[in-house]
């Protein structure tokens, strides 16, 4: 059975997002023996984490690597705390049970159009998937870019600080220079395989 590279995707994202359409095509063309995975997830994050579990059902720590991406870097955490999968976390949020507060109310999927109620279960549900110190340190690749608008890289640094990091200087909180950090990722996806 081929490992799986597992993109979990940001709040308000979808698989379509360009990093993991990138990643994707990368994968496609390098990573023979990988297959790829981007489940769409739904908004509700104890039901995210459900697909998640399920998407990685029958997979051994060492049969998956994890690629989230804010809030899909969040979900990361939690499985790699729970499994022991590696995981590559891009600008992960940290603590979005306090940082998605803001958003409270209706919200719109940027690439699905669906909308819905972001509403304080949410926040409660993202509470109890919080984890305060992550202790597989090995486990992570932090890549957090210095620019990101939404996101202090100070506070994933702080946080990953045992781990595996990359600070790169400039960009934003999409990560617009993604493509030219591909090989590095590739690299840690490679590691074990």
């Amino acid at each position: 059975m081929s490992p799986i590279v597992l993109y979990i995707h940001g709040f308000n994202s979808s698989p379509k997002s360009f990093k993991a359409q990138l990643l994707d095509a990368r994968i496609a063309s390098d990573g023979e023996g990988l297959e790829f995975r981007c489940p769409a997830l739904p908004h509700l994050p104890g039901e995210a984490i459900g697909l998640l579990e399920e998407t990685l059902e029958g997979k051994s720590k060492n049969e998956a690597i994890l690629v989230g991406s804010s809030l899909g870097g969040f979900y990361a955490t939690h499985l790699t705390e729970r499994h022991g999968y590696r995981s590559i976390l891009i600008n992960p949020a940290i603590n979005p049970h306090v940082g998605l507060e803001a958003y409270l109310g209706l919200q719109r999927n940027l690439y699905t159009h669906e909308e819905y109620t972001f509403t304080r279960e949410h926040l409660n549900q993202l509470e109890q998937l919080y984890i305060e110190q992550p202790e597989r340190h090995e486990n992570y690749l932090l890549m957090h870019t210095m620019g990101d608008e939404l996101l202090d890289w100070r506070i994933a640094a702080k946080k990953y600080h045992k781990s595996q990091r990359l600070i790169i200087q400039g960009s934003d909180h999409g990560f617009a220079e993604f493509k030219d950090y591909l090989d590095v990722v590739m690299n840690f996806i490679q590691q074990d395989n």
